[in-house]
């Protein structure tokens, strides 16, 4: 008995129509919208040339309303600028990376510019491959905000030889065509460390940073200053911290850097740690040592993290203004890379704020959620 033929007839996956695709905006179709010929839309949308401020208005709505998007690789092999900065950050754990790129951002964004991230990590040569990625993906320029090595320098020198445009941030580069936005680092930890004198203490440890590399870093020269400024030894034995990282010192390395001087035979009863992460961890490792603070160990740190303010006890620390220092690094790079700014390379400088809590002094209840006092170094000149 045979079967009767069914009624319906499957289709085979294969003889399917294709879903149509949704061709991408062009930059022809962004221009008969906007009422101009494409070249006008492209010196509006790119910046290239002189267009009326109405033109420009017109051609960006009419991108917007098309989801226009730039083709990136075609305009690379033509030599036109990308509209992309490379951004070097050490870390992306330390709050003021975010902080620091938040401000970078709202300047790029505003001008139409994309971000393209790397991280150095704890090796110079993990951020001589970033930087050069960088350089091969043909951005049309640097920020860079690791710490300053020799070996990082020379690859920051090299760039700039090849005419890219590159703001560092908080890093100098000696002998450089490159720009520099910073805080006064170096008066910052004259500030703090002078406050630890001024509280009594003779022997004030440094933990962030090894021996070796401690010349490098702006924060360990002015501790340095600071205790020849109050008639101090300098006892290397006093400086911990781990050798040639680009990145900012963690949390692990302040808790063994305490756990070293603590075993010392005449340790610190003080110490300033190069950046509020490492105090956090010293902090931890005096809990675990049995020493109070700041009775037995007076702790202080950098940067004014959130965190810093809600530590126990409450963290001395020094306050830098880390997204106008995004903002400001950022619109010195497109200013140069526009050709607003030619001539003479800059250094930008931002004052830092001494804020006094509980690790260091017991009467500075009243300071423990961010009121600041400053102490004042005077003839002593900023570096």
């Amino acid at each position: 008995m045979s079967s009767k033929p069914s009624k319906t007839k499957s289709i085979p996956a294969s003889s399917a129509a294709p879903a149509a695709r949704k061709r991408p905006a062009t930059l022809a179709d962004v221009a008969s919208q906007a009422g101009v010929v494409a070249m006008t839309a492209s010196r509006a949308i790119n910046r290239t040339g002189y267009v009326s401020q109405e033109v420009r208005e017109r051609v960006l709505k009419a991108a917007r309303r098309l989801n226009y998007r730039p083709n990136m690789l075609a305009r690379s092999l033509k030599g036109q600028r990308l509209n992309a900065v490379g951004i070097m950050l050490p870390d992306i754990a330390n709050p003021f990376s975010t902080e620091l790129v938040n401000g970078m951002k709202e300047v790029l964004d505003k001008a139409g510019y994309t971000a393209f991230i790397a991280l150095a990590g704890r090796g110079v040569d993990q951020e001589k491959a970033g930087l050069q990625s960088f350089v091969d993906h043909r951005v049309d320029g640097l920020l860079v905000a690791t710490r300053g090595t020799q070996f990082g320098d020379e690859v920051v020198k090299e760039l700039a030889e090849q005419g890219i445009p590159i703001v560092t941030v908080g890093r100098p580069v000696q002998g450089a065509s490159v720009d520099c936005v910073t805080a006064n680092h170096w008066q910052g930890a004259f500030d703090v460390v002078t406050h630890l004198v001024e509280l009594g203490h003779t022997r004030i440890g440094f933990i962030g940073i090894s021996p070796e590399d401690a010349h490098t870093l702006r924060r360990y020269q002015g501790y340095k200053a600071a205790l020849e400024h109050a008639g101090l030894p300098l006892r290397p034995e006093y400086t911990v911290g781990p050798a040639n990282a680009p990145a900012f010192a963690t949390q692990e390395d302040g808790y063994e850097g305490m756990v070293r001087l603590a075993r010392l035979k005449e340790p610190p009863t003080a110490v300033f740690a190069r950046n509020d992460f490492a105090a956090i961890g010293a902090l931890r490792a005096a809990h675990q040592l049995g020493l109070a603070i700041p009775q037995h160990m007076a702790v202080a740190g950098f940067d004014n993290i959130p965190l810093s303010a809600y530590a126990t006890p409450p963290l001395t620390t020094v306050l830098q203004s880390t997204t106008e220092q995004g903002r400001l690094a950022a619109q010195l790079l497109l200013d140069r890379i526009e050709g607003r700014l030619k001539g003479p390379y800059k250094l930008q400088c931002i004052e830092c704020q001494l804020v006094v809590r509980e690790s260091t002094d017991t009467k500075a209840t009243t300071h423990s959620l961010g009121r600041a006092s400053r102490v004042s170094a005077k003839g002593v000149a900023a570096r």
